[in-house]
């Protein structure tokens, strides 16, 4: 299995922008970022990569967490990491939220996996679920893809989009071929994982700056 964290400095210049919850008037400090890329066929198969960010106040920075499956076995070893990272956060970390874009998808598929594998955490239950879509929709009753909140956030990718069914059947290739992982470009594998840490860089920067570019619209 492929572990990489990732420290990104913040600059922290102006709250007055961030998405407000309850009382938490610095609600993302007491927030996860979470997006999975997964392989579905039919019934969940795979989390293919686990990603999820966290800002760090004492070093002022996002630490990002990825856990990449490398061949069929890898596919329980990145379930049972991700639950100890979740229990880490709840309970040292004391996080309460979970921010997603169209996180039902990923919910289903970790949550279902976890059940098949007798892990007994249910992230739902475990941390309140902020949807960045469907807060989109409620301000603006319009629906939205994250590629194009970005661009209304200004945020500029330094990866090119890959498509979901893509990533699916290279989780399959991995799931069905041991060796698959040995042939693949280093940079195909870079890629991958640079794509999911953008998306969850992403979700930390539209919570910061929810209420500069959301009111308007």
């Amino acid at each position: 299995m492929i572990l990489k964290e990732s420290v990104h400095k913040i600059s922290l210049d102006d709250l007055s922008y961030s998405l407000l919850f309850s009382l938490d008037d610095e609600f993302f400090k007491q927030a996860l970022y979470f997006d999975l890329e997964h392989y579905v066929n039919k019934k969940p198969i795979c989390v293919g990569v686990f990603g999820c960010s966290y800002y760090d106040e004492n070093i002022k920075s996002l630490v990002t967490t990825q856990y990449m499956i490398e061949n069929q076995e890898d596919s329980k070893e990145v379930l049972y990491k991700a639950e100890e990272y979740f229990i880490t956060m709840r309970d040292k970390f004391k996080k309460k939220y979970i921010v997603t874009f169209a996180g039902n998808n990923d919910f289903s598929v970790i949550n279902y996996l976890f059940k098949k594998n007798e892990i007994s955490l249910n992230v739902r239950d475990t941390f309140k679920e902020i949807d960045l879509q469907k807060e989109y929709e409620k301000k603006t009753g319009g629906s939205i893809g994250l590629k194009n909140l970005e661009k209304i956030f200004n945020i500029k990718r330094e990866t090119e989009i890959i498509k979901g069914q893509n990533l699916a059947k290279t989780f399959k290739k991995i799931m069905k071929d041991r060796d698959y992982i040995n042939r693949m470009p280093k940079e195909k594998k870079e890629r991958i994982l640079f794509y999911n840490e953008q998306d969850v860089i992403s979700l930390f920067y539209i919570s910061l700056y929810w209420n500069k570019y959301i009111k308007d619209l």
